[in-house]
């Protein structure tokens, strides 16, 4: 099997969303403004036996790659894993921390796993779910992906192929992979195998995702209310 390249990656501001439970999002409504609630909640979680369960295990990432997270973004990836949470390039054995070089390509990709989850429910339609835009820097040397010899190892749906490439390349201590987006055209994502390759985890604007009962269709910034719609042509 040919093996992709390494290429130094140096993204002084790649894009990654996480999802907002909406309960917590009405809780802190009142009492705090959009950018404070990330925080407010990572408050909480100290204080509360029950939900600083959800720091997870901070035994699965070596000493030598731990950084300080106060937001849980660097962080939270590795110490939360379960087969049962397969990624692209994990089986859910270890760890990855996703991002792109733009936040359409970083929504976008939230936006069609939050599709096949809602798909599986049978959810019914409405905005259903929040989720919060993350900036960060990315410095690593990464195997590269985006020749396009390496485009079968990047089936949109089916994820064999990237996990089988990327199994033996997180034994081998490589840092991850740079690829481009099958979500965005022209977007390139990074997947990246420990916590300290990113650094500066900025909060960003709160989203809200509409689901017309087989799609995402539309995205609202949660703060000025302005309405996107979702164009897959």
């Amino acid at each position: 099997m040919k093996l992709p390249s390494v290429t130094r990656i140096e993204w002084p501001q790649a894009h990654r969303f996480i999802r907002v439970p909406t309960a917590c999002v009405s809780i802190f409504d009142d009492i705090a403004s959009p950018e404070d609630w990330t925080r407010l909640a990572f408050a909480e979680r100290k204080t509360d036996p029950r939900l600083s369960e959800s720091v997870g295990n901070i035994d699965l990432v070596a000493e030598a790659h731990r950084v300080e997270d106060e937001t849980g973004v660097l962080m939270s990836p590795f110490t939360h894993i379960s087969y049962d949470l397969p990624s692209r390039f994990s089986t859910g054995r270890y760890g990855v921390l996703y991002a792109a070089n733009s936040m359409e390509a970083a929504l976008l990709q939230t936006v069609h796993h939050q599709e096949r989850f809602l798909k599986a429910t049978g959810e019914a339609a409405g905005w259903i779910s929040s989720c919060q835009e993350i900036t960060l820097s990315v410095s690593a040397d990464l195997h590269d992906l985006r020749d396009p010899d390496f485009s079968a190892w990047l089936d949109s749906e089916n994820y064999a192929g990237a996990q089988g490439v990327a199994e033996p390349l997180h034994a081998s201590g490589a840092h991850g992979i740079v690829y481009p987006s099958t979500r965005w055209p022209g977007g390139e994502c990074v997947a990246l195998f420990y916590p300290d390759l990113a650094a500066n985890p900025r909060l960003g604007r709160f989203y809200d995702l509409h689901w017309n009962g087989a799609a995402i269709d539309y995205v609202r910034e949660h703060e000025t209310d302005t309405v996107f719609r979702i164009d897959r042509t």
